[in-house]
């Protein structure tokens, strides 16, 4: 059997080839999770008024979490696989081509990122993030508590539902880039 010789270059186009594949997965699922997120808040709310019980609303903000987060990992991976293309691999490949066009290497990575209103995107991403995963279940939790009618143990597991819900947003701020980490 010949020897087969495998360059760094080729490794290296490979291990991108990958790097994409995974972040385009990545990509579709987070992009589902909103579509559950509102499937989801849809069904819920609909029986809780259907049976006319406010209590059902509790079932929103662990489901509202657990998808929020789920989907704050997932465009966390996102966005590291393009920083580690863009810092990392780009790079290597770049010094490996050393001709003249060798600054054009995985371009793309860097230059949707010069966009002027990029920062504008981010934002009202981070909106309908929040409203989606932390608004909705926080709303419901209002709407269970004016309700009234509930016993002692309901109303302390939806005040730690709301800390959760909370602590979510925390984190899908941090995780936009709006608050810079110590």
């Amino acid at each position: 059997m010949p020897e087969r010789d495998v360059t760094v270059g080729q490794l290296l186009l490979t291990e991108y080839q990958t790097l994409k594949d995974e972040q385009k997965a990545r990509i579709g699922f987070r992009d589902n999770l909103l579509y559950v997120t509102l499937t989801v808040v849809a069904a819920v709310i609909a029986a809780a008024a259907q049976a006319k019980q406010p209590s059902m609303l509790l079932a929103l903000p662990p489901v509202c979490v657990v998808l929020g987060w789920t989907y704050l990992v997932n465009d966390q991976k996102i966005s590291a696989i393009g920083a580690y293309v863009r810092d990392d691999l780009g790079p290597r490949l770049t010094r490996l081509a050393a001709g003249p066009d060798a600054s054009a290497v995985f371009r793309w990575e860097t230059e949707h990122r010069a966009d002027a209103r990029r920062r504008s995107r981010k934002a009202i991403q981070c909106a309908v993030d929040l409203t989606a995963f932390c608004v909705v279940p926080l709303a419901a939790l209002v709407v269970f508590w004016a309700a009234g009618d509930s016993g002692g143990l309901l109303v302390a597991v939806s005040v730690l539902e709301g800390l959760a819900v909370v602590g979510l947003g925390v984190q899908v701020v941090s995780y936009a880039g709006f608050v810079t980490p110590e």
